[in-house]
């Protein structure tokens, strides 16, 4: 088996030459439509055996998928691959005493991404495996801070507004306990009350997951 990782990352049909055809099954040696081709280094015969298996990963939020051509495409059998938060089940983290199950909090944050975006950007449970070893708090805000938070960024171009929809911080009455905090002097201290500024372009500082509670609701 050939393992091709983010496969759609590169001019596909110049990487296979050739080997686009030889791909196919009944092109491969010991078919009835068996090819070969003369290798352009050593000129020997070459052909693709039965038993080898091309596998190729792929993220297609990025709407790469789009270079990858009808005849390329015609050769691959495409699976989707959607996260798996029952695979975080019983696995939760304590903030502020109360126990937060990480498969219920990845499942809320992607129906919510799903609403805001579509559901090939939401998050994929990878991220949070790590917990299963180590269900610390420290570990959770790693995550946030290191991955999560900057994939958010990523998916909505720094809006801050979407961001904390996201993370369920426009529900918290005291902003001590949300996850975004707006950082430098506010909108109305630099221009005035009168002046109607975005407030989604202010600038925000990445969550700090202290010993406080995580909103799912």
């Amino acid at each position: 088996m050939l393992i091709i990782d983010e496969i759609n990352r590169g001019n596909v049909s110049r990487i296979f030459g050739e080997l686009i055809t030889l791909l196919e099954p009944s092109k491969r040696a010991g078919a009835h439509e068996a090819l070969e081709v003369v290798l352009p280094y050593s000129k020997e015969r070459f052909s693709v055996p039965r038993n080898v298996h091309l596998l190729g990963t792929m993220n297609t939020a990025d709407r790469s998928l789009a270079g990858l051509d009808v005849a390329l495409r015609r050769r691959f059998v495409f699976e989707e691959l959607m996260p798996k938060p029952e695979l975080l089940e019983g696995v939760s983290v304590s903030v502020g005493g109360i126990s937060v199950s990480v498969g219920e909090l990845l499942k809320v944050m992607n129906q919510r991404i799903e609403a805001l975006l579509d559901r090939e950007h939401t998050l994929g449970h990878a991220y949070f495996m790590p917990l299963r070893q180590s269900p610390t708090l420290s570990t959770l805000a790693h995550i946030f801070r290191q991955q999560v938070l900057p994939l958010l960024q990523e998916y909505f171009f720094d809006d801050w507004e979407r961001i904390r929809w996201v993370l369920n911080d426009h529900r918290k009455k005291a902003a001590a306990l949300t996850f975004v905090q707006a950082s430098g002097p506010s909108f109305d201290a630099l221009f005035g009350s009168d002046v109607q500024v975005p407030r989604h372009r202010q600038s925000c500082e990445p969550p700090r997951l202290s010993r406080r509670p995580i909103g799912l609701s």
